[in-house]
């Protein structure tokens, strides 16, 4: 459904993980017709629970307004206890960052979010992510002229 294609350009993914979401019958049909941005998208604490901010699902246009859901509206993330208290330790105690990779249906049609505990990347990483990806574009052409 939507996937956060500048997340590992900018961040050093060191551990990924699945979580749930808590999500309300328009959001669910809203991402089943696609539209879903994870592009400012990141995972914090509020009240002792990890939550999913600035994820824009937009309006699902055939149900009525008094249904509808707020697009930027912070969800709740479903995890196991142990992992909750892992993340929550990397994140207050390494400085680490959570962050959504992709959203995606499962095969039994629950809603899941991929996460990526992560370190920012400095300016001289990401130039260097960028020269390695460079030598595989042209490693690649070269092969397949030669051979």
């Amino acid at each position: 459904m939507a996937v956060n294609r500048r997340a590992r350009f900018d961040y050093a993914i060191e551990e990924t993980l699945e979580a749930g979401l808590v999500l309300t019958g328009t959001e669910v049909k809203s991402l089943r017709h696609g539209g879903s941005s994870l592009g400012e998208a990141y995972a914090g604490l509020k009240a002792g629970e990890l939550f999913l901010f600035n994820v824009q699902i937009p309006v699902y246009e055939n149900a009525p307004k008094a249904f509808q859901h707020e697009p930027k509206r912070p969800r709740k993330l479903l995890v196991k206890k142990r992992e909750r208290d892992k993340l929550i330790g990397a994140i207050k105690r390494d400085g680490m960052t959570l962050i959504p990779l992709r959203m995606y249906f499962n095969d039994r049609g629950l809603c899941k979010l991929q996460l990526g505990l992560a370190k920012g990347k400095k300016t001289v990483d990401k130039r260097q992510t960028i020269k390695d990806r460079d030598w595989q574009r042209r490693k690649g052409r070269l092969m397949r002229e030669a051979g």
